[in-house]
């Protein structure tokens, strides 16, 4: 990991974390819950599980996982790493502190959503022993229309927007 080091997220992080979101190819970013209000308000309901990788050199930040918990489950959102630091152990590295925290906590289970487009998410959640779950159905609704989801086409000059 040469020297990154895995810190808790805090909002001072947030500008740095939402530039890195917009630097993934196909990362979809919620106009509300997304903003600095919502990853605020997610922080407090879920504090110092959320976790963001550090440059040693400068305290960039190159990684990050929004990670949260109802009582019951934990959850893991917008697992990402830099373009450039990947396959260095970043992922990893940060999935391991989430889960060590929300078993701190009593949590059992843990789930994610991967997009099916996302190969190279895909690929890193089975290399690390997460089992895909082929035996239910992903259900949502939609309380507020004005939340809307927009994928990020990192290489393009326009960004795909979908509702919901």
């Amino acid at each position: 990991m040469n020297g990154v080091r895995i810190c808790p997220m805090e909002i001072s992080d947030y500008d740095q974390v939402y530039k890195l979101w917009q630097s993934i190819d196909g990362f979809g970013i919620r106009s509300i819950d997304d903003s600095r209000e919502g990853v605020e308000r997610f922080l407090g309901r879920n504090p110092g599980l959320s976790v963001v990788a550090k440059s040693g050199e400068d305290g960039r930040v190159v990684g990050a996982i929004l990670c949260g918990e109802d009582g019951r489950r934990g959850c893991l959102y917008h697992v990402c790493v830099n373009r450039s630091c990947r396959l260095e152990g970043i992922g990893t590295a940060m999935v391991t502190q989430c889960m060590h925290s929300l078993r701190a906590r009593g949590i059992n289970k843990v789930s994610l959503i991967a997009f099916t487009r996302n190969d190279i998410g895909n690929t890193f959640w089975k290399q690390i022993g997460w089992t895909k779950r082929e035996d239910l159905n992903y259900y949502d609704f939609t309380l507020n229309s004005e939340n809307i989801t927009r994928f990020i086409n990192a290489g393009a000059a326009s960004e795909n927007r979908r509702e919901n």
